[in-house]
């Protein structure tokens, strides 16, 4: 993990933003014993500071429920990538606990040239890509502005419990954007993040994967 991933995942830790445990792993063997820490199910990811796009080299393997499964996926993992991208360092793999089913959300932000950190909240996975269902706010973003931000959107009736669905924890999703907002005042270097999907239950969240650039 290079040294901006792990400031990521410190700082959310840091700032109070739920994340998943993650154990690193150098080899097969290595990942083996990682998954049986953490315990099954898990998701392993490609560590490598040349490869943005994970998912594309098949750089993300999820729902590995054995040893075998781990080492199987590990071998092929590291196969598969150096296939497609031969000259990519590769440094190993994350493995995370599987999170549980949940409403997918994201909550990122960007450092605007003339209004500072933009906050951006919306439904995570194919929604963002597709409906591009989402609020903004200029930092700082306190309670009152975060729930607005959550309501406001066009899919927040999936978050209230629409159609019979689990009714989303609003409070907790309020928590990561002020929380994100504090974190973006005191590290005004970051120049873009994104959690997502961040899982929301009907208590609590947690962040699965995100990303940061700095400036």
């Amino acid at each position: 993990m290079n040294g901006n991933e792990k400031r990521l995942w410190k700082l959310l830790s840091d700032w109070n933003i739920p994340v998943l445990t993650m154990a690193l792993a150098s080899s097969a063997g290595m990942a083996v014993e990682a998954a049986k820490t953490l315990g099954y199910p898990v998701a392993m990811k490609l560590l490598s500071p040349d490869v943005t796009h994970k998912s594309d080299v098949g750089g993300v393997i999820l729902d590995l429920d054995s040893d075998k499964e781990v080492k199987d996926a590990y071998n092929g993992m590291m196969e598969s990538v150096k296939q497609q991208l031969p000259r990519a360092r590769i440094e190993g793999v994350v493995l995370q606990k599987m999170a549980g089913p949940g409403l997918e959300v994201i909550v990122g932000a960007k450092l605007d040239p003339q209004f500072g950190h933009v906050i951006m909240f919306g439904l995570g996975g194919i929604f963002v890509e597709i409906c591009r269902d989402v609020s903004f706010r200029v930092t700082p973003v306190d309670r009152d502005m975060a729930r607005e931000m959550v309501l406001e959107i066009r899919g927040s009736p999936i978050i209230e419990g629409a159609r019979g669905r689990e009714l989303a924890d609003l409070e907790a999703i309020i928590n990561v954007i002020t929380a994100l907002s504090s974190m973006l005042e005191k590290n005004p270097d970051i120049t873009e993040i994104d959690i997502n999907p961040l899982i929301v239950y009907s208590r609590g969240s947690v962040a699965v994967d995100a990303r940061m650039l700095t400036g």
